[in-house]
């Protein structure tokens, strides 16, 4: 089951996220870090950084990110797409759900990957995945 914030960001749609995402392709990344459950990363000559998130909380769930890769090896490389593709979802023997999302970052060194994860009661699924300038 999709949870009410999920939804209503499938309904929206993220046009404003993409476009902000596209202006930063082609820029070199100059610092990323993970911080407060949110991807930031900032550029050279570029005095906007971004920040990747989940922006499907709802209510009742638990949702936070990680990554077993190496950030800093990423410093210096220029930025060239995102994906996100789903990833396994558990469920134990009362209902409780854990899902996760992998959102694949495209560098000129390579591609790093961030694990979104939702842990909820089986009401409040799904995951909304959004660029946004960090805000001073």
């Amino acid at each position: 089951m999709v949870g009410v914030c999920v939804a209503l960001h499938k309904m929206a749609g993220n046009k404003e996220s993409a476009e902000l995402f596209s202006l930063k392709i082609g820029k070199v990344i100059e610092s990323l870090k993970i911080e407060n459950d949110e991807l930031r990363i900032t550029f050279e000559n570029d005095s906007e950084p971004i920040k990747l998130f989940d922006d499907g909380q709802s209510c009742c769930e638990n949702r936070y990110m990680h990554t077993d890769d190496d950030l800093e090896y990423y410093v210096g490389a220029k930025l060239q797409g995102a994906e996100v593709a789903d990833g396994p979802e558990e469920e134990d023997e009362w209902g409780e759900t854990k899902e996760s999302q992998f959102l694949k970052v495209e560098t000129s060194k390579g591609v790093f990957t961030v694990v979104n994860y939702n842990e909820h009661n089986g009401y409040y699924g799904g995951f909304a995945v959004e660029c946004a300038a960090v805000n001073p």
